[in-house]
């Protein structure tokens, strides 16, 4: 590396001595480390949590995969890079935001991969990766980033790596399957041997927690699966850090039947149909997850009187726990004003928000509705294998990852 030491977007991160990896569960609740570890499924998790390596942390809100992800590879909030959902409404058309031009402010990998370092990120999600591979210079051979979902199509040109599916030695899994991020895990320790990186990046698919609580065997067998290769990172000598994008929730009445709140429905008989707009900022790709239906919801409506009374309407909604304005979502949860809506909806912690009933298919759902998005999906672990300097009353956030490792 040509420094010692970068300054990234108001931090100093220092070269680090040895191999660095931040690990991003996604979904990854506080009760499904609690749960494997009661029922002895994670060995090496309870052995670090007893040596008292497990901190408070929360993550961003909203509670969603991109805004949180970019989060932890920029170490700022989405105040700073922009990334402030899945999906935005950008004043003339939606936008699936996966574009590496949104991102207004430089990645940790670009930045120390730019000083020479060699930097690796592995994500289950192809929509992360574009994003991930940001300011990365694949034609130097000390930097990778591809996807599991993608792994059979990897080039040196675009990824750093030519058929990661053979480099690994496991076929591409299925997108809603646990080998997803499986794989992510396998590439991790594979490339960790053979590349040395200084940096690397994996983050996996909230499919498992979709679709099993923490205490279900299908949560428990995918947490043992996980508990095994981070033993296996720790032993090839990586300072680690073990954090997650949001949390996740049941959001379904006692009878398992979905708790929603459809927006437009509610508004329909009261305003024109053409004088707001309603975005869901957890939609994505992968449908059968959530099937687009999240605890934080946008709307757009630029007249001042209008929004008013569409903001009184919803706020009296049964599951809508909080109608937010434009900046005070932004200050609250130190969002982009540029990229999100007039009105800021949140739902209590057992709803989600929908548009309308004939825009969701539930019947593609995995397993009952299970999601994340609010206030009530925030807090979420983290945990390193190495001892961090006493917090002086400041709640930790997943951002904070690589800054605690490179210290």
């Amino acid at each position: 590396m040509n420094n010692t030491e970068q300054n990234i977007n108001g931090r100093l991160y220092k070269k680090p001595l040895q191999p660095v990896v931040v690990i991003c569960i996604d979904g990854n609740a506080p009760e499904y480390f609690s749960s494997a570890v009661e029922k002895g499924r994670m060995p090496f998790i309870k052995q670090l949590i007893e040596q008292g390596h497990q901190h408070e942390s929360d993550c961003v809100i909203p509670s969603f995969t991109n805004p949180n992800n970019m989060s932890i590879v920029t170490g700022v909030a989405p105040a700073h890079h922009g990334i402030c959902g899945n999906y935005y409404f950008n004043g003339s058309q939606d936008v699936m935001m996966t574009n590496p031009d949104l991102l207004k402010a430089p990645t940790i990998l670009e930045r120390f991969n730019q000083a020479g370092a060699k930097v690796i990120a592995v994500t289950a999600k192809d929509k992360l990766r574009a994003m991930l591979s940001h300011g990365l210079d694949f034609s130097k051979g000390n930097a990778i980033c591809f996807s599991s979902e993608l792994a059979s199509q990897t080039t040196l040109k675009e990824h750093g790596i030519d058929n990661a599916e053979s480099v690994v030695g496991m076929p591409t899994p299925d997108v809603y399957s646990p080998e997803l991020s499986e794989f992510v895990f396998k590439a991790g320790v594979k490339l960790l041997e053979q590349e040395q990186p200084d940096l690397m990046y994996l983050t996996t698919t909230d499919f498992i927690q979709h679709t099993f609580a923490p205490e279900q065997e299908g949560a428990l067998s995918f947490y043992e699966m996980l508990d095994s290769y981070f033993a296996k990172l720790h032993t090839l000598g990586a300072r680690m850090v073990i954090t997650a994008d949001h949390g996740m929730n049941a959001k379904t009445d006692e009878h398992g039947k979905a708790n929603i709140v459809f927006i437009d429905e509610v508004l329909e008989e009261l305003f024109p149909a053409n004088s707001y707009r309603t975005i869901l900022p957890i939609t994505d790709p992968y449908v059968a997850h959530h099937s687009a239906l999240g605890s934080f919801a946008a709307i757009y409506v630029e007249d001042q009187a209008l929004a008013q009374d569409i903001g009184k309407i919803l706020n009296e909604q049964k599951g809508i726990a909080a109608v937010l304005t434009r900046q005070e979502a932004a200050e609250r949860f130190e969002l982009d004003p540029e990229r999100i809506g007039n009105l800021i909806l949140l739902a209590e912690p057992d709803f989600v928000l929908g548009k309308s009933q004939a825009h969701h298919d539930l019947g593609r759902l995995h397993g009952t509705l299970r999601s994340h998005g609010g206030i009530s999906e925030q807090r979420i672990p983290l945990i390193t294998n190495f001892a961090i300097a006493k917090n002086t009353g400041k709640t930790l956030r997943n951002f904070d990852a690589f800054y605690l490792a490179m210290q």
